[in-house]
């Protein structure tokens, strides 16, 4: 059994308009330097402005990589739901329970159909990404890893572990040199919504300004990015296209503040910008008006309600699609499969527990 959602024509998703509700973070958990999880706060980092012209290639070679050919599926996400419910004796209730990088695919659906996506199915992601790290870059052009690797070295320039009035000058002078590992993670959770429909969202935050204060709903957090240097107008078209993913994914957490690193074609840090995530939409139409964020809260917010009125039944495993150029995205019933396949066991407990105490 599947069924279709039409992308096309997209114009029919203007002329209304749906906003995100405010985010609120509700919980959050951390991984540590070796991945390991902390249902806590402590992989926190600092944001210090690195120095102009810092080598992002430099220690590519020792890059510490995450393995990420095991599928997590929700766990980290819903053992921190679970550890929130037992300390607030409160159960937590949405509609939809998801990573922010699944929401991130689909609001900028609308105006992306260069790569297709398949939630969930971990082989297809890893294929995919393969595929992109293998590809033969042109004369002149570095590789996907090494640019991939740009993009860890800039955030490992950027932060700092600890408070700036707790960190030693010879460490900061010293992060250029440090080894970049990509296995600490701190995970923001928050409540969320577009129009009637509720969501619990689950992302990686990058750093944060200053201090976090427990009572305080809305941080001072950063996303941290990298981009080629803007030389032309094809390179500010390009750029604009960035843009729409870069503030749908601080947009989803309440990130308000992006820093850009800019960099010359063979990596080199040329200099540092910053963009107020709320402010992007409004830039874009001014300029080459490439894309729409009212359109992609739109069709987000319709595409959410197509699936509440689709999927009823709730024991169904169910996979949604979208194939590279299509203009529509599949909702697909995996035959023989039950929910119990993605959500853990734990959780599967929990809840069962919370419904019959005795």
């Amino acid at each position: 059994m599947s069924y279709t959602f039409e992308i096309k024509p997209i114009r029919r998703f203007s002329g209304y308009g749906i906003s995100l509700r405010q985010p609120e973070e509700i919980a959050c958990f951390s991984y540590d330097d070796q991945h390991q999880l902390h249902l806590d706060n402590s992989s926190i980092k600092y944001y210090y402005p690195p120095d102009l012209g810092a080598d992002l290639s430099k220690g590519f070679e020792q890059f510490q990589d995450l393995d990420n050919t095991v599928d997590g599926h929700l766990d980290s996400l819903l053992k921190t739901i679970i550890d929130l419910e037992q300390k607030s004796g409160q159960k937590v209730e949405a509609n939809f329970v998801t990573w922010r990088g699944m929401m991130t695919k689909l609001m900028a659906a609308i105006f992306d159909d260069r790569d297709g996506f398949i939630e969930e199915n971990h082989e297809y992601k890893l294929q995919y990404e393969k595929t992109q790290m293998e590809q033969t870059p042109l004369p002149g052009r570095p590789s996907q890893k090494m640019m991939r690797y740009w993009g860890y070295k800039f955030e490992s320039l950027c932060l700092l572990p600890n408070k700036l009035n707790e960190t030693s000058r010879d460490h900061i002078m010293a992060r250029e040199e440090n080894i970049v590992n990509n296995h600490a993670q701190y995970c923001s959770v928050v409540k969320t919504g577009f129009g009637n429909t509720s969501m619990i969202l689950g992302g990686e935050v990058d750093g944060v300004r200053d201090v976090k204060s427990p009572d305080d709903a809305s941080m001072n957090w950063i996303e941290l990015k990298t981009s080629a240097d803007v030389l032309n107008e094809h390179d500010a078209r390009r750029f604009e296209r960035k843009l729409m993913k870069f503030w749908i994914q601080s947009y989803l957490l309440g990130v308000p503040k992006i820093i850009i690193g800019f960099r010359t074609h063979d990596g080199f840090l040329s200099r540092i910008e910053e963009f107020d995530t709320l402010s992007i939409p409004r830039m874009v139409r001014k300029r080459g008006n490439t894309w729409d964020a009212e359109m992609c809260l739109n069709f987000a917010s319709d595409f959410l309600n197509f699936l509440r009125s689709t999927i009823i039944e709730n024991d169904e495993l169910w996979r949604i699609r979208r194939k590279r150029r299509s203009s529509l995205i599949e909702v697909l019933r995996v035959e023989g499969a039950k929910y119990d396949s993605m959500l853990s066991d734990d959780f599967i407990r929990w809840r069962l527990r919370r419904v019959s105490p005795c």
